[in-house]
């Protein structure tokens, strides 16, 4: 009888050991397949010019700041835009709007800022532009990264932006 429970044991365990392996065994089997490529990838020279569009919406847009036209800055923003300041999010165009009014207050600009690196998805609807801000006497306060959403309509509006105060590194190779 003992023997008899301790087959049953045994056959107990192993049953359960098979059932732990089974996955490892159906990974071995059918390895996971890596992340596929975009769907649509465009051409080098279609990512390039969309990188050219990006590079020139950047600068449309910090000239609305030039410009103190807080009106033509929220043409830009996406209408789900996510807007940080420190640790602080503003979500919305609304929102963001509102949240940049007193800095388009006054005569002169407080910053500007312009791209320095583009970067476009293969997917062309996507894109990252990164680069410089200014203070108002010109000298480097800051790194800004956006990230930039074609639209259905071919124009290109900002859903995310976050900045940094300029590194070490950054000051010394803008002096």
């Amino acid at each position: 009888m003992h023997r008899s429970h301790g087959n049953r044991s045994i056959g107990r365990q192993l049953a359960a050991c098979l059932l732990l392996a089974l996955p490892a065994i159906a990974m071995a089997a059918h390895p996971p397949r890596p992340a596929a490529a975009p769907a649509v990838a465009l051409a080098e020279a279609t990512i390039a010019q969309r990188a050219d569009e990006v590079r020139a919406t950047e600068r449309a847009f910090a000239q609305t700041m030039a410009d103190r036209d807080l009106a033509a800055f929220g043409r830009f923003i996406a209408p789900d835009a996510v807007f940080m300041d420190g640790t602080e999010a503003s979500r919305g165009a609304p929102a963001i709007v509102e949240s940049w009014r007193s800095l388009f207050e006054g005569a002169a600009a407080p910053f500007s800022w312009e791209p320095g690196i583009v970067q476009v998805l293969p997917s062309g609807s996507l894109a990252l532009s990164s680069g410089p801000v200014h203070n108002a006497k010109g000298e480097r306060s800051g790194t800004f990264y956006s990230v930039w959403r074609r639209e259905p309509d071919g124009h290109w509006r900002i859903v995310l932006d976050h900045g940094c105060a300029a590194c070490k590194e950054c000051k010394a190779a803008a002096g």
